[in-house]
């Protein structure tokens, strides 16, 4: 019988002997390849958002899980298990001649087994999890990849005809390549269209607010809101849809939904900065309700008569702006903008994370090849450099500002708002107290993944300013140039929408959305209280469905000890107030309309409706009865107009997948 302690000694020396003498060189080298890769690959697309059930180490994730599983007896012996299984098969091959280790046509090893498991794991996470996963390995294969061929092949070749699976057994480029094309084929530099772009597992945050309640006209006839001419929440569901899935119910915010699409209401015509109109019409869900559709137009000012326009454009560079439909379109879309610019409008750009500091100093919009050149020098990537980049560019833009001119930061990121000021409630005050200066503030979303919608609207509503959505050329088109005066050129500020509904006509209503826009009642007429912007051009839809006293489509029940009906002292559904103030005044202005019934449905007016409709079935709402996707398709096909830009056919096309998707 062998002495164990000779034996131990036997394997001692078989691993000095399989051990390389040491290279100073070679460890110098592969030093400064390690520090190469570590400051490339700082703040990167790689960084994965960590949560509680995903370890920082991810490529062990399921390593840590089975241990976390099996009690320590159990885990000391897997794991003596696990090395015993490695010394059994690499020391005998390590003292083996160079020709041995990769013969012509090798048999698996467990090693290679487990490698293979191991790659096959890493492709499905990558498939599944995006490019940060494979972002996360990535910084090691060239490290790993020198220490193996150190081991395999001492003249600097692994000889032999046919490469192992593994991972470790390729050059890391070529892995990544390969990983990379099991999730799309990347785009030539620079390039973004209209194709679908795959929603990665995010952490995208939405507002939640329940759909707004039933109200009984005799307990609560005031309804008070803020007007909202957001876009964000369409183009947000019909990037959903495309890729087939259902939108959440939080990304559906209605009123944004309707107010998508231009609609051609009567433009002002007794020196208000809007019209004002409020219809009733029959309800296409339930024939014993009506709805009562509210609607203002904004004036169209000629493009010369605009003032001079302050843009500072405050671009998140930080490293998962590195996508195609992330920092590449949004140069794209700024140089489509550009196009509309004036000469004496100016233009100055901020960047905050990857490049800090002010990229461009107040420019005349004439000097288009300047302002691109400095666009195009953006780079996703790099170390946090904490620069604190809304303030720099609240700075900028008062430098920039002139007496009669319209000042305003578009701020384009994909949801990391890492703007210098870390407090939500902090930057929210920061940027209402900025708002009294003259600077509004809009908010550009691009990409899907990290999309911190709920904190893109907070910005933008404190801001006096506008949130969209731009995940398509088409969709930056729409925005930056079809409704440039809309998103830029305020005529009106804090529009707020207060309806009094008639007890004696009106039993029961509800709001159809805004329901991050309700107001107290009593803020109608506190002009300290912020509200909604129009734009030059904008228009403004609200939608009530309102229950006619004696209905049979009534859901509550008179109270007892209340009368039972109300004198009717006027044939008025209701009474529609509106209060706003132009530009730079700090008194509010009101008007007033009465709400009658008998109104006539135009193909505008049906066309809101069917996208209303469609909202509330994407809410999955309860007052909609059997109305289905069906009836909203063919509503809408029915109010479709002229269409000159096909918003509407692509609208009916979004609810034919929805209804697919529902099924």
């Amino acid at each position: 019988m062998s002495d164990p302690f000779d034996d131990l000694d036997d394997l001692k020396d078989a691993m000095r002997a399989a051990t390389p003498a040491p290279d100073a060189a070679r460890k110098a080298e592969n030093i400064a390849l390690a520090e190469k890769n570590f400051a490339t690959r700082q703040e990167t697309a790689a960084q994965v958002r960590f949560t509680s059930d995903r370890p920082k180490q991810g490529f062990f994730r399921g390593v840590f899980s089975m241990f976390k599983a099996i009690s320590t007896r159990q885990a000391l012996t897997a794991s003596t298990a696990l090395v015993a299984i490695g010394l059994f098969v690499y020391l005998p091959a390590l003292q083996q001649p160079a020709d041995v280790l990769t013969p012509p046509h090798p048999e698996p090893t467990i090693v290679d087994s487990i490698a293979g498991t191991l790659e096959a794991d890493s492709r499905v996470r990558v498939q599944a999890e995006g490019e940060a996963e494979e972002m996360l390995v990535a910084p090691m294969e060239a490290p790993v990849m020198a220490e193996v061929a150190d081991m395999a092949a001492p003249t600097g070749q692994l000889s032999g005809a046919a490469p192992s699976p593994s991972l470790l057994a390729r050059p890391a480029a070529t892995a990544k390549l390969e990983r990379r094309s099991l999730i799309a084929p990347p785009p030539p530099p620079g390039y973004a269209d209209d194709t679908q772009v795959r929603i990665e597992p995010d952490t995208e945050a939405f507002a939640e607010a329940e759909p707004n309640p039933l109200k009984i006209t005799t307990e609560e006839p005031v309804s008070t809101f803020s007007i909202d001419v957001d876009t964000a929440s369409y183009a947000i569901l019909r990037s959903s849809l495309n890729n087939g899935q259902l939108p959440n119910a939080e990304q559906v915010r209605i009123e944004e939904m309707v107010n998508y699409f231009p609609y051609d209401y009567a433009t002002p015509s007794d020196g208000a900065p809007f019209s004002t109109r409020a219809t009733v019409i029959a309800t296409p869900w339930n024939p014993e309700t009506r709805l009562v559709h509210i609607a203002l137009q904004g004036e169209k000012p000629a493009l010369d008569e605009r003032p001079p326009l302050n843009l500072v454009f405050l671009i998140d560079t930080s490293g998962s702006m590195d996508a195609p439909n992330k920092l590449p379109l949004l140069k794209q879309s700024f140089q489509l903008m550009l196009a509309q610019l004036r000469p004496e409008d100016k233009v100055a750009i901020v960047a905050y994370a990857g490049s800090a500091g002010q990229v461009l100093e107040p420019t005349q919009a004439s000097e288009r090849a300047t302002i691109m050149a400095a666009l195009d020098r953006l780079d996703a990537g790099g170390s946090t450099a904490g620069q604190e980049g809304l303030q720099q560019a609240y700075s900028t833009a008062e430098a920039m500002s002139e007496d009669g001119d319209v000042s305003r930061i578009i701020l384009a990121t994909d949801g990391d708002f890492n703007v210098g000021i870390y407090d939500p409630d902090e930057l929210k005050d920061f940027i209402a107290k900025k708002r009294e200066t003259g600077t509004y503030l809009s908010v550009l979303g691009f990409g899907r993944g990290n999309l911190d919608d709920a904190t893109m609207q907070a910005l933008a509503q404190n801001g006096n300013g506008q949130a969209a959505y731009i995940d398509t050329l088409s969709e930056a088109q729409k925005t930056l140039v079809d409704q440039l005066g809309g998103a830029l050129f305020p005529i009106a500020n804090d529009v707020k929408i207060q309806v009094e509904f008639n007890p004696a006509q009106i039993a029961e209503y509800r709001l159809i959305g805004y329901e991050t826009r309700a107001l107290k009642r009593e803020d109608f007429n506190n002009d300290r209280i912020d509200a909604g912007e129009i734009g030059a051009g904008h228009a403004v839809t609200a939608i009530y469905e309102v229950t006619p006293v004696g209905s049979p489509a009534r859901l509550s029940d008179p109270l007892r000890y209340q009368p039972a009906e109300v004198a009717a002292t006027s044939e008025e559904y209701g009474f529609l107030r509106l209060r706003y103030k132009r530009p730079g005044e700090d008194t509010s202005n009101l008007i007033e309309t009465p709400i009658l019934p008998g109104g006539e449905a135009t193909p505008d007016m049906q066309f809101a409706t069917a996208i209303a409709g469609f909202g509330q079935l994407l809410q999955n709402s309860p007052y909609l009865g059997d109305w289905s996707y069906t009836q909203a398709i063919d509503l809408a096909n029915g109010a479709k107009g002229d269409d000159a830009f096909g918003y509407r056919s692509q609208a009916v096309q979004l609810m034919r997948l929805a209804d697919s998707l529902s099924q």
